[in-house]
């Protein structure tokens, strides 16, 4: 069938013309760095059946079909279904807890064969999608303790629920999207105190209650490596000799001793940044922060040009997820932070993030689209 006589394709096509392709460059080249990490980790396997390679790039082939279905539907028909997705993503994360598979010593994966699935993944685009249809309905600036109490109670649910899993690290990238929207739209200091105290009452009452003997062992041993030099603190110690190593042009993938030799663990997920930096050296890290970085300025940029609270507020939290993650997995691989099994975005071996993360860009693309093609001028214009 031409374009000629298929009018709604012609369309679709004429309207990717105006995404933000700066955006998807950054995404893919981080998408790329991630596939040539893994691909070089498991050539160290005993058997190089590069599983996880074909398993990534099914979930890239996934996550941009996603994309697009996202990019080329109206983003404003999420603040209508909002409280129905937040409510199926709670749904998945009780059902999680009794019918899902326990790995690493979490409770978070339902497994189908092959295929896992992990809901706290969904339920961070889901909060994302509540907070921004919450705070752009009700709240106003500054903001006052009913909108703080009321979108703290947004958050407050699925964060039990995921830390009784339990998973620390997404319960946090959780608390910390939640805490950004805060800070973005802007609210007294005495707030802002009473808040870290809650945080820091409630992080004492799940090392008492919640904490896993394993995950009390991680946070101990980044205060002090050497109470367990053969455990988490030598997971932290080979990644830090993988980065030094790296050098210049680093080692060449393939022929990293850290990766291949597996001194490295969690090599395709939690020390990925530790791979790249050891396998392609100095210039390979600053490609990758590089991106990273061209990634967040271009969602400063539709944070700033949005037309209305609702569209800053999406691309905020969208933002704000890529940026915690990202934040907290570099801060593991160098020591600065406990290892949580945050993975980094779009680098890191991971379906559900990945998919997940692949829908957020969609929806900036969404709103790229519309805002380039005149749309949302017009629309609010007409409201």
């Amino acid at each position: 069938m031409s374009l000629r006589h298929s009018p709604r394709l012609f369309h679709m096509l004429r309207q990717l013309r105006s995404a933000d392709w700066l955006l998807l460059f950054s995404v893919f080249t981080l998408l790329l760095f991630g596939l040539a990490a893994i691909y070089s980790v498991e050539l160290s396997q005993d058997v190089a059946s590069f599983v996880q390679v074909k398993k990534q790039m099914i979930a890239i082939v996934v996550g941009t079909v996603f994309l697009l279905l996202i990019a080329l539907s109206n983003y404003r028909l999420l603040q209508n279904y909002a409280l129905a997705f937040y409510c199926l993503c709670i749904s998945l994360l009780v059902l999680v807890l009794v019918f899902g598979e326990t790995i690493r010593g979490s409770t978070g994966w339902f497994v189908f064969g092959p295929v896992s699935f992990q809901p706290v993944e969904m339920m961070k685009v889901g909060l994302i999608i509540a907070l921004s249809t919450y705070f752009a309905r009700r709240a106003v600036r500054p903001l006052r303790l009913r909108s703080l109490l009321k979108s703290g109670l947004i958050v407050l649910l699925p964060v039990v629920l995921v830390l009784q899993e339990p998973d620390f690290g997404s319960a946090s990238v959780l608390l910390g999207t939640w805490f950004l929207f805060l800070l973005f739209i802007g609210m007294p200091w005495r707030y802002i105190i009473s808040i870290i105290l809650l945080m820091s009452l409630a992080f004492g009452a799940s090392w008492l209650f919640l904490f896993e003997d394993y995950q009390q062992s991680r946070i101990m041993t980044f205060i002090d490596p050497s109470m367990d030099p053969l455990g988490q603190g030598y997971n932290v110690t080979q990644a830090i000799i993988a980065i030094g190593s790296g050098g210049l042009l680093g080692s060449g993938l393939g022929f990293g001793t850290q990766s291949q030799l597996k001194f490295l663990p969690e090599s395709q997920t939690d020390f990925i940044f530790a791979v790249i930096a050891e396998e392609l050296g100095f210039l390979g890290v600053m490609l990758v922060l590089a991106s990273f970085a061209f990634l967040f300025f271009r969602l400063s940029r539709h944070v700033v040009n949005a037309y209305d609270d609702f569209t800053s507020y999406l691309v905020l939290g969208a933002g704000s997820v890529f940026f915690l993650q990202f934040l907290v997995n570099i801060g593991m691989n160098l020591g600065l932070f406990p290892v949580t099994g945050i993975g980094l975005p779009f680098v890191s071996y991971g379906g559900s993030s990945l998919v997940a993360m692949m829908a957020l860009i969609g929806i900036v693309e969404s709103i790229a689209l519309r805002r380039r093609s005149g749309h949302e001028g017009r629309h609010v214009v007409s409201s």
